[in-house]
């Protein structure tokens, strides 16, 4: 039986017609060509070559050999170009998706980066809210979703992506823009635009105050934090969100201040835990999880600035 070496130097003599231009294709050993040349020769007990004016030509009893060996070789250069496609994505689409405090700034820099990785790789990108991704995950409509609230569920598992905290937002010349931080308090005593607390996203930002025991005038509610952000900006209110809406400037003419209790977001790449993730998702979740952890608020930021 051939080894794989030895069909690698048979078809290294074939294609230069030389021991020396097979030993160079090779990056070996004009010597080691040639006793592995005889030694496949005496094994096979056929004459693989004959030499003619200096050059090897394979012997017409061996053409059979040879026309397997170029199938061999074919079979190689496409399994080769198979990998490379692989390499860039082209024969793969990633289906994802994220809640809205993810998706609108961390999401697609991950996206970016993933694409500078994999350049043809296709993407599929959903919008979706928390208690939409049970059903994206276990129906197959993709791989991950990037949340921002976690709960019990014996088919998916979730991984840590970035713990964050949330901040009050206000528009340019209100007079908390040039404050370090407020408080609970401070907030509730300005109409509040906000998330409904009957939301997963929405209970998260209630909780500074329903731990803190200050009420508040829910004024205008809205589905996402983008609009949240939107709204204050129009100056109809301040608002509460997670740091990662707003980050790198995502949102302009208002301004980020800390808050002075503490406030934590944990979110998560939610997967299904009985099927393997394709090496795009395991791509997507690390580019995001960078991304996410990069992230550091600056008190009194214009739109939640991030150092860096």
């Amino acid at each position: 039986m051939l080894t794989l070496r030895q069909i690698e130097v048979i078809h290294a003599v074939m294609v230069t017609g030389t021991i020396a231009g097979a030993a160079k294709l090779l990056n070996v050993s004009s010597p080691g060509v040639s006793r592995l040349m005889k030694y496949t020769e005496r094994a096979m007990k056929v004459r693989l070559f004959e030499r003619r004016h200096g050059r090897y030509v394979p012997t017409t009893e061996a053409s059979d050999i040879f026309e397997q060996i170029n199938g061999v070789y074919k079979k190689v250069d496409d399994l080769q170009s198979t990998i490379a496609r692989l390499e860039r994505g082209e024969t793969h689409e990633l289906k994802i998706a994220t809640v809205p405090s993810i998706g609108s700034v961390m999401a697609p820099r991950a996206i970016a980066s993933l694409r500078r990785k994999f350049p043809d790789l296709r993407i599929d990108v959903n919008i979706l809210k928390i208690e939409e991704a049970i059903d994206y995950l276990l129906l197959r409509k993709g791989e991950v979703v990037a949340i921002s609230h976690r709960f019990d569920h014996p088919s998916i598992d979730f991984r840590s992506l970035a713990t964050g905290e949330l901040l009050c937002i206000v528009p340019d010349g209100h007079p908390f823009a040039n404050k370090e931080s407020v408080t609970p308090a401070d907030i509730g005593r300005y109409p509040l635009i906000g998330i409904d607390p009957h939301d997963p996203y929405g209970r998260i930002i209630a909780s500074i105050f329903v731990d803190a025991a200050v009420p508040y005038d829910l004024n205008i509610t809205a589905r996402f934090g983008t609009t949240v952000c939107a709204l204050v900006k129009q100056g109809l209110g301040i608002g509460v969100v997670d740091q990662f809406t707003i980050a790198h400037e995502g949102v302009s003419g208002i301004r980020a201040i800390r808050i002075s209790q503490k406030t934590t977001l944990e979110t998560y790449a939610a997967v299904r835990n009985d099927t393997a993730l394709s090496i795009f998702a395991e791509a997507f979740i690390d580019a995001l999880r960078v991304e996410m952890r990069a992230v550091t608020p600056r008190t009194g930021s214009k739109s939640g600035q991030s150092k860096g």
